[in-house]
């Protein structure tokens, strides 16, 4: 015991050692609290539960440090059910006492049968539900939500109290007695429980009898003729006394019996526990472990998580870099260009101007290419025709597709790089792009015979005269490529009318080698698929 003022540890002095103050009135509130305590004890040792609350609670009214006497408040809240009144005695326990507290063992015990726990804690949510049901009149449904209370918390006594008053009310008295009695197991005393069963005896008649059935007969002398007398109930039985032969047979058979029965307890009782002690740590061992992989695995994610975004920020910093470097490249070229452009060295400006990405350029160095363009733009586009011509001839399709799409971003589509882009397209099997293209000379020289025969190869291509294509004559291929070379012929006409005669000379024979190539795909289904395919239909238009 400490003093109240000083906290020093008291002796058998009525001062304190530390501060001189008078203890004597201290010392007797401790002592009556233990009263309390010890008188509570008894009561919770013969099951009357309401008596030792009441004397507890009075013991922690006098003292409110007696730590033992609150520890028992709180066994016994547990024992009626009130599992979250035990734990807030047990907890307040523990704070008071940190060390040397059998408190924290309780709690221990509880929070690791985390599923018991879970299940107080639903039977009591489920009778405040019961509580809400008879409010609202639902007496079936409280009924059926008690029956469940009661059989996942066995112990809960307002769940007794709550259910008889319901059998109680709907006149089925027998079974509130029964329920009364689980009760009184619980506790003997408690005044709710025996005030239920005085209103259940007088409405049947019937006094109940809270004893045990068969209740152990109680000895009351043995008389020197070897004559037992004992009670059972109200009346005293005589029981005579036994004759037994006392031989050595009949000693070993006793022996061997004994040793039997103590070898089948031994085999009953000890071994299961053992086995269920060694399942427990196993389990726990189990638990440890997984807690220790979930662990990893939420520190695994997390560095994954990390690693990922390292990796976003280095590709995203790599994006960057690149889109500088060729920034930088279209700069240069776009310098070069215009150096050459001032010398007057157009072939070189057209050159340089091919590594320029004008997408990239600033408002000022985009007006500059397009100024330099719009001088040397035709040569340049001249030159990607004349490449992609060549690997259209020599098969190489995607080089043709990658030039004539060049071409084409330079000044006004012309028919002959359109015709062209659609046909390398659907010689490298990409027909949707094909069509795209066959649509576009559609849409851009309406009502024109360009855009008559780009139609013919739409139907085509969309399957509208694609099985007739083998009986096509010769005679209708030989018209298609002609319409073709005048229609390459006059666009190479416009061409020249813009450049010089040498210039034009140059034209003439690249338009005199796409003839050639006409009249070679008009004469050969296999070097051009596309001719190939017209129809019968076509034949006749």
């Amino acid at each position: 015991m400490k003093c109240m003022i000083c906290n020093t540890q008291l002796n058998s002095s009525s001062y304190c050692p530390g501060c001189g103050c008078n203890v004597t009135v201290q010392k007797q509130i401790v002592a009556l609290s233990n009263l309390y305590y010890n008188r509570g004890l008894e009561k919770a040792q013969i099951r009357d539960l309401s008596g030792a609350i009441t004397c507890l609670q009075r013991s922690l009214r006098m003292y409110k440090y007696n730590i033992h006497a609150r520890n028992l408040l709180g066994l016994v809240y547990f024992e009626t059910g009130e599992v979250v009144a035990a734990l807030s005695e047990w907890v307040i326990s523990k704070n008071m006492q940190p060390e040397n507290n059998i408190a924290a063992d309780y709690i221990n015990r509880l929070q690791k049968n985390a599923n018991r726990l879970d299940t107080i804690n639903m039977s009591i949510k489920k009778y405040n539900q019961c509580l809400e049901y008879c409010k609202r009149g639902s007496i079936d449904m409280a009924e059926m939500q008690l029956r469940k209370v009661l059989a996942d918390n066995p112990k809960l006594i307002k769940g007794y109290h709550l259910l008889a008053l319901i059998y109680i009310r709907n006149g089925k008295y027998e079974k509130a007695r029964k329920q009364l009695k689980s009760a009184a197991k619980i506790d003997k005393t408690n005044t709710t429980t025996l005030r239920f069963l005085r209103e259940v005896e007088q409405q049947t008649g019937k006094i109940t009898n809270l004893e045990p059935r068969f209740k152990a007969r109680e000895k009351v002398k043995q008389e020197k003729e070897g004559r037992v007398i004992y009670r059972s109930g109200n009346d005293v039985v005589i029981q005579p006394m036994e004759y037994r032969e006392r031989t050595v047979t009949n000693t070993l058979i006793n022996l061997i019996i004994g040793l039997l029965v103590g070898a089948s307890a031994l085999w009953f009782l000890v071994v299961p526990a053992q086995n269920q002690r060694i399942n427990q740590k196993a389990n726990q061992k189990v638990v440890e472990y997984s807690d220790k992989v979930a662990t990893q695995a939420a520190e695994l994610t997390r560095l994954q998580e990390e690693i990922d975004n390292s990796s976003e920020s280095v590709n995203t910093a790599t994006d960057q870099i690149s889109q500088a470097k060729e920034t930088t490249t279209s700069y240069e070229n776009l310098l070069k260009a215009w150096q050459a452009y001032n010398d007057e060295n157009y072939e070189t400006a057209a050159n340089a101007l091919e590594g320029v990405n004008s997408d990239l350029l600033s408002v000022e160095a985009k007006s500059m290419y397009d100024a330099i363009m719009g001088d040397i733009g035709s040569s340049v586009k001249q030159k990607y025709q004349s490449t992609a011509m060549d690997a259209y001839e020599s098969g190489d399709y995607a080089t043709a597709i990658e030039n004539y799409t060049k071409a084409l971003d330079i000044g006004e589509p012309d028919f002959t790089s359109m015709f062209y882009l659609a046909q390398a397209y659907q010689k490298s099997g990409d027909t949707d792009n094909a069509k795209t293209w066959y649509q576009k000379i559609i849409d851009t020289f309406p009502g024109t015979q360009n855009a008559s025969d780009a139609q013919d190869y739409l139907d085509a291509l969309t399957g509208g005269s694609s099985s007739s294509g083998s009986s096509q004559s010769s005679q209708t291929q030989s018209q298609a490529d002609t319409s073709d070379n005048s229609d390459d012929t006059n666009y190479d006409e416009e061409d020249n009318s813009e450049e010089d005669d040498s210039n034009y000379d140059n034209n003439d024979e690249e338009d005199t080698s796409n003839d050639n190539n006409d009249e070679d795909y008009s004469n050969s289904d296999e070097e051009d698929n596309s001719y190939s395919d017209y129809s019968e239909e076509d034949s006749e238009e």
